[in-house]
């Protein structure tokens, strides 16, 4: 074939298969479709459980695992190759650095996950690999999962069709607000604080319980945020706005202590803002005091141990310690800002929310869990309670069911002529055969008779939750009391009602020094 006839064929290729079209429209309908993808199933977490995807298979790999919080410890890296390999088709990395934030009692209000090994520090330190490291469920996350395997949730296929995962889990407690999340995906990010769970709980509770109920009737519960490394959050006023709209921003203030003796003062720092690197801050007060930024200072010395947070700031006798707390409050990260922006997953799609939303889509969610449970409860009652109807009718025929047993030639013939013969159910009928002749004591008859009643009572239960708003509702409240006696703890970050002003003397940071004043 000559060159002509080659080309000729070549361009009759490009001309049918090659669109022209305006680079415009492909790359805003691809960069849509990838902005869909990490808006929904990458960065932003869904308001029912506080999770990202990568954090659900996560606690789903650890959950088929077995790896619970009473269980041994097992390697990270099996848990990382798990997720990776079964539900989230991304990088190791990317798993593990989630792995271990959620394990992180300096990010996480209630950690997740319990790491055994070097996990991090909040001077910014990594953890170590995967390889050394070993990790298992905490017991908050079995609160996340507990009555998974009742039919909960719903179940999607993973990434290759051959795994189911869940779209969401069960969360006995409001995790998106007692946690917290973070993340930034294209076009969106979301900063949400963690929250002390016994507020959020007495929150939801009092919600349910007045439907009618204003944010400021939520707002004499929820004081603010509850950040892990505490601190002083100033002004009420931010946390106010912040709620109402899922957007604003507040105060967070390290809580300090001066001290002071005959030869000496020192500033005693022991709470630092949430997010905020200890050693990053340190590093920046010494940067400032080589620079002769502020004067007085004699030293800076890190003394944090395995009893809390600690530094200390030495500071010369003659120096005002108070100008000196100001001055770094007003410089450093000893002051910062946390800017609320609520942003989640609501119906599969970004919504910031305040904090009424969150906790009406919270309590819709665990109607949805409880009817669910409900209805898979009630078909295995159901089943058990026919069962034991027609175990407790063969006792009175008890001799001829068994001899037709014996006149059987198998277990399907004996199935079917205990049916044919006297009337009984398939799955009756299969659980008769089933049975273990030494169960037929007088002691077991009696544990039958019991085991029905007690069947009766719970088919009864289980129905009127189903048919009832308000008994449905009252479960609800009695298992969030119960969740938050396991979860209960004190608040650790107080909450000033004013914002106090930081008033710094330049004058006051200026050492006095003798100098020659040469006038010509």
């Amino acid at each position: 074939m000559n060159n002509s006839k080659i080309s000729a064929k070549i361009d009759k290729f490009v001309n049918e298969t090659i669109l022209e079209e305006n680079i415009e429209n492909i790359v805003g309908d691809r960069f849509g479709r990838y902005s869909k993808y990490v808006i929904q199933d990458r960065a932003l977490p869904d308001v029912r459980d506080g999770l990202k995807p990568v954090q659900r298979r996560i606690l789903y790999a650890l959950y088929r695992l077995g790896m619970f919080s009473t269980k041994p410890y097992k390697k990270s890296a099996r848990v990382v190759g798990d997720v990776i390999g079964k539900f989230h088709p991304h990088g190791d990395t990317a798993v593990y650095d989630a792995l271990i934030r959620m394990s992180q009692d300096f990010k996480m209000l209630l950690p997740l996950i319990d790491v055994h090994g070097n996990n991090g520090s909040i001077d910014g330190d990594p953890p170590a690999a995967m390889r050394y490291t070993e990790c298992r469920m905490s017991k908050y996350a079995e609160l996340l999962l507990q009555d998974i395997n009742k039919r909960t949730v719903g179940l999607i296929p993973n990434f290759d069709d051959e795994e189911l995962e869940p779209i969401v889990l069960p969360s006995k407690f409001p995790n998106i607000l007692v946690n917290g999340a973070t993340g930034i995906s294209a076009g969106y990010a979301t900063d949400i604080p963690p929250h002390n769970p016994d507020e959020i709980i007495d929150a939801v509770l009092y919600r349910i319980n007045n439907p009618k109920s204003t944010l400021e009737d939520l707002l004499k519960i929820v004081k603010g945020p509850d950040f892990p490394t505490c601190a002083i959050v100033h002004g009420i006023d931010g946390i106010r706005s912040s709620y109402e709209t899922g957007r604003g921003k507040i105060i967070v203030r390290a809580k300090a202590e001066i001290e002071s003796t005959k030869t000496e003062h020192k500033i005693i720092i022991t709470e630092i803002p949430y997010e905020v690197n200890k050693a990053i801050l340190i590093r920046k007060m010494n940067d400032m005091i080589i620079a002769r930024n502020v004067d007085g200072v004699k030293a800076i010395r890190d003394e944090t141990d395995r009893q809390g947070l600690r530094i200390v700031i030495d500071v010369r006798k003659d120096a005002n310690p108070d100008y000196i707390l100001d001055f770094l409050y007003k410089t450093t990260e000893l002051q910062s800002n946390y800017n609320f922006n609520m942003v989640v997953i609501h119906k599969g799609r970004p919504m910031q929310m305040g904090l009424m939303e969150i906790i009406d889509a919270y309590i819709g969610h665990q109607k949805e869990v409880i009817t669910n449970r409900s209805n898979f409860e009630l078909a295995k009652a159901e089943r058990r309670a026919h069962i034991v109807e027609g175990l407790i009718q063969m006792v009175s025929i008890l001799d001829a069911v068994i001899r037709t047993i014996r006149n059987s030639q198998n277990k399907r013939d004996a199935k079917e002529n205990i049916m044919i013969n006297y009337g009984f159910t398939e799955i009756q009928a299969e659980a008769i055969v089933m049975l273990q002749l030494y169960r037929l004591t007088n002691t077991d008859i009696f544990a039958l008779r019991t085991e029905a009643n007690e069947l009766e009572q719970q088919i009864k239960s289980l129905k009127n939750i189903l048919s009832s708003e308000k008994a449905l509702l009252k479960t609800i409240c009695e298992e969030l009391k119960a969740t938050k006696a396991l979860i209960s703890q004190p608040r650790r970050t107080q909450i000033e009602e004013e914002v106090s002003t930081i008033k710094v003397e330049q004058r006051e940071l200026i050492s006095k020094e003798d100098v020659m004043l040469i006038i010509t």
